[in-house]
């Protein structure tokens, strides 16, 4: 099993889970998240111990944010495509995606992967610029990758009734 679907699952990702996190709330809340994971690594100079448990709150909105907000009213937008995009790439398996979206989406998790170890070191260190640096490659990386699964969504959506559906 690839990384992204253990992530997946982990996050147990069901239908009606991957239907309320196509919401732009959502997406956009869960996006944001870095930023704020960051600071709760970083307070530890600030606030001891008690960064832990800024940490483990940041980590329970990462697990609940696709569960809390309501399915969208349409999908008819970049964010929730984004997503949908995101489901047809776990399906590439059971159902293949053409290779150029392949190719860019695992290139695109390549980048981000590079700025894990800069914003790592420099959480360690609490060095703002191999810290900022790193989160400049993850948000690119990620970013870049949404983008993408958008437009995999969007070629893919009229191949496959399932997919089509997604869409209202």
């Amino acid at each position: 099993m690839e990384l992204s679907n253990r992530i997946a699952a982990i996050f147990r990702m069901s239908p009606e889970v991957w239907e309320r996190h196509a919401n732009p709330w959502s997406v956009w809340t869960r996006v944001a998240t870095l930023p704020v994971l960051v600071l709760a690594i970083w307070s530890r100079e600030w606030i001891g111990g008690w960064a832990l448990l800024a940490f483990v709150a940041v980590l329970v909105w990462i697990y609940l944010n696709p569960r809390i907000f309501a399915k969208p009213l349409s999908t008819d937008n970049w964010s929730s495509q984004a997503v949908l995009g995101e489901r047809v790439w776990l399906n590439r398996a059971d159902i293949p995606i053409p290779d150029h979206h392949a190719h860019m989406a695992q290139y695109l998790s390549v980048l981000s992967g590079v700025g894990l170890p800069f914003l790592c070191w420099g959480l360690i260190v609490l060095s703002p610029w191999p810290t900022l640096f790193g989160m400049t490659l993850v948000y690119a990386g990620k970013l870049w990758f949404l983008d993408r699964m958008v437009w995999l969504y969007q070629d893919m959506k009229d191949q496959h009734r399932e997919y089509r559906a997604w869409l209202y």
